[in-house]
């Protein structure tokens, strides 16, 4: 039975990973002892379950179906163990967050340090996804992200600052050569710096000043998908090619040096911050609670960023 579940997990962590190099490196099994379970696992239920090739991983469609009932039920087995070991004065184990970049990158690190070192027993993993994403399938404790993007059926939490704004900006040089958009349309004639989903959506701008509405899907000579890649979009912008929208957080250090300036101020409407959100349908694994503790006795910390 012990060797059946070691196969099992090997199966989903190759699968979550895309790759037995990335799944030994979070697994802490080598690459040839996850292929070996893999082996005996395909072997012993009679079907495929990844495709192979030089370049990737892929699962098919039975290794779909299997991983999708697998990885909830492992996640649930893990908190189960946590739960036991657990000592309810220095909780230890795992927390898995899944987040998308703007929070691992604005609203993270005014938790995470004094967080871990509030509870030296616990081990962080964040997930850097900005897409759409079941939580308890990617093997996540617990997801970051704004209202309208949560899952249904899920407790949510505030965490973080409770107001954000996502502004425009271009260096002066290049607003003093193409002019000052008075309007969120006039950037249809400039030069735009613009994020592309995972999924290959472009991330439409969108403007509000009281009750208008104005989105636009402006050109731009640099596309980037988000994530760490977005301080290029930044330096892109300082170095003249472009306007840029982005968190205000990202772009105030900018805004300061005056390298960048800010335009169509009055286009941008705060919106409400990220909720951290969690199943309510299973036992809080010891890690997730402490986090979710902390964050509500910490809220200095949390404004930190904001």
């Amino acid at each position: 039975m012990a060797t059946e579940l070691d196969d099992l997990s090997a199966f989903v962590a190759v699968a979550r990973a895309g790759g037995f190099r990335e799944a030994a490196r979070v697994s802490g099994v080598s690459a040839s002892g996850l292929s070996e379970a893999l082996r005996r696992l395909e072997t012993r239920l009679g079907a495929r379950l990844l495709h192979r090739t030089t370049r990737s991983i892929s699962t098919t469609e039975a290794g779909t179906r299997l991983f999708e009932r697998l990885s909830p039920a492992l996640t649930e087995i893990d908190a189960a163990l946590d739960a036991v070991h657990a000592d309810t004065d220095r909780p230890a184990g795992t927390l898995r967050l899944n987040v998308p970049a703007n929070v691992a990158r604005t609203v993270l690190p005014g938790i995470l340090p004094s967080f871990l070192k509030a509870h030296p027993q616990i081990r962080v993993e964040v997930t850097v996804e900005d897409s759409f994403v079941d939580i308890l399938a990617s093997g996540a404790d617990a997801g970051i992200r704004y209202e309208e993007r949560l899952e249904q059926d899920m407790i949510a939490v505030p965490i973080g600052p409770r107001s954000q704004r996502i502004i425009t900006a271009a260096a002066p040089a290049y607003l003093d050569v193409h002019g000052r958009p008075a309007h969120p349309r006039d950037l249809l004639h400039h030069a735009c710096l613009r994020l592309r989903f995972s999924s290959g959506a472009l991330a439409i701008w969108e403007f509000e000043r009281g009750d208008e509405v104005i989105r636009i899907d402006p050109p731009g000579p640099l596309l980037i998908q988000p994530g760490s890649a977005c301080d290029l979009l930044v330096e892109a912008a300082m170095a003249g090619l472009g306007v840029v929208r982005l968190f205000e957080d990202w772009l105030a250090p900018a805004m300061r040096s005056g390298t960048l300036e800010r335009i169509l101020d009055e286009w941008d409407e705060p919106f409400s911050g990220p909720m951290l959100y969690y199943s309510g349908r299973r036992q809080l694994p010891p890690p997730l609670r402490a986090f979710i503790d902390f964050t509500r006795k910490e809220p200095v910390a949390l404004q930190a960023q904001g």
